[in-house]
């Protein structure tokens, strides 16, 4: 889950969605979309463990900007 902070720069949008292009071009991306409230967003990502998620996500330019702060859930798909 992506929060926007308040050193969100509308700038950081087309390097974020490249960034989701290249993750989606590598099989790794299932679901993409912002919130509504213009909060943030959110994506599921298919990583090998936590670890090899959270190792991902920093490489976000919406993270290496510091435009958003990132959480990782691990998620356990049961059907």
């Amino acid at each position: 889950m992506a929060m926007r902070t308040s050193r969100f720069d509308q700038t950081v949008v087309e390097p974020h969605r490249a960034w989701l292009d290249a993750v989606r071009a590598r099989g790794q991306l299932v679901e993409t979309g912002k919130f509504t409230d213009g909060s943030g967003g959110a994506y599921v990502i298919l990583a090998e463990n936590l670890d090899a998620a959270r190792e991902l996500v920093v490489t976000d330019p919406i993270h290496t900007t510091g435009a958003s702060e990132l959480t990782v859930y691990e998620w356990e798909i049961t059907g």
